[in-house]
């Protein structure tokens, strides 16, 4: 099923924020929020994109589920543009609003893959179809991820490989990950996967 592949995209995505974000809890508050070349101008400012945008899709999506019109002020997942200073702070709201994209994949099934999802933008409310809304979220938690990632390489902190997506015989590399984040293989694949 193509919805699946949603859900397993939505847990990849989560895997990849908790190994990022664990990495950059190791920075001082001064190296998470100093100036960088990058599109965003810091690490901080990255993660905090990430994170509202998120915000601002999520909500869209579970609102459309819900058969609710947008949010009267969707742009208040914006305001302020970086909510949170910390990385603590910022990494327990990240793996909030992931638990909230990997259920609404999993409530997903293909026949709601083309459901309208109306989205409020400047210039009003634009309908998407599910699947390309879920394909352009993704998109966009790799693209700035990967910017966090290259500019943590540019700090002390080793940036952690964020470049897998759960290969059966790599189930023991990301075992520590998955029991933080309470994730099993079985609740990934519907099916019991082993390691070497």
């Amino acid at each position: 099923m193509l919805a699946h592949h949603f859900t397993t995209e939505a847990f990849q995505n989560a895997w990849a924020n908790h190994r990022l974000l664990r990495a950059c809890s190791e920075l001082t508050q001064d190296e998470f929020a100093a100036k960088r070349t990058s599109f965003f101008p810091s690490i901080k400012a990255t993660l905090n994109h990430i994170l509202t945008v998120d915000w601002y899709y999520i909500e869209t999506l579970e609102r459309s589920r819900a058969g609710l019109p947008p949010h009267e002020n969707p742009g208040r997942h914006y305001e302020p543009e970086e909510p949170f200073d910390d990385c603590a702070a910022l990494s327990q709201a990240q793996h909030e609003a992931d638990r909230r994209l990997i259920a609404y994949c999993a409530s997903l099934q293909d026949a709601q893959l083309d459901d309208a999802v109306l989205i409020p933008r400047r210039i009003g409310v634009v309908r998407e179809r599910v699947r390309r809304l879920l394909a352009h979220l993704f998109e966009h938690q790799v693209h700035h991820r990967g910017q966090a990632h290259a500019m943590l390489a540019g700090t002390r902190v080793k940036p952690p490989q964020l470049d897998e997506f759960f290969c059966t015989e790599e189930a023991h590399l990301r075992a520590r990950d998955f029991e933080e984040l309470g994730f099993t293989e079985a609740a990934i694949w519907g099916e019991r996967v082993t390691g070497p």
